[in-house]
């Protein structure tokens, strides 16, 4: 089983694929230096094997590279962040953190 994410700027979300078959997306707009993350979603059938941490990881840590600062509107990214804020607290501006309780 290969997984790969990649970054479906036409669609506007990262993808995480099993093989050749699309298991998850997390949605996004981009802003002036910004990507607020808006919903992220796994198959039920991958469900338990840990592909919303790795398309989450992917997804933060391409808007690290890229500069962007993060706005998690999604429950799941929001979560993800409140997890490991070693990591990726530091993307979301400090103003917004309250309103993402974070």
């Amino acid at each position: 089983m290969t997984t790969t994410v990649r970054d479906n700027s036409d669609e506007h979300r990262f993808e995480i694929h099993v093989d050749d078959a699309l298991a998850g997306f997390a949605d996004y707009q981009l802003h002036e230096g910004r990507i607020t993350f808006t919903h992220t979603e796994v198959d039920d059938a991958y469900e338990g094997q840990g592909l919303g941490t790795q398309l989450a990881d992917a997804a933060l840590d391409s808007a690290r590279d890229a500069g962007q600062q993060v706005l998690p509107e999604c429950s799941f990214i929001a979560d993800h962040i409140r997890r490991h804020p070693d990591r990726y607290l530091v993307l979301v501006p400090e103003g917004a953190r309250g309103t993402y309780d974070l």
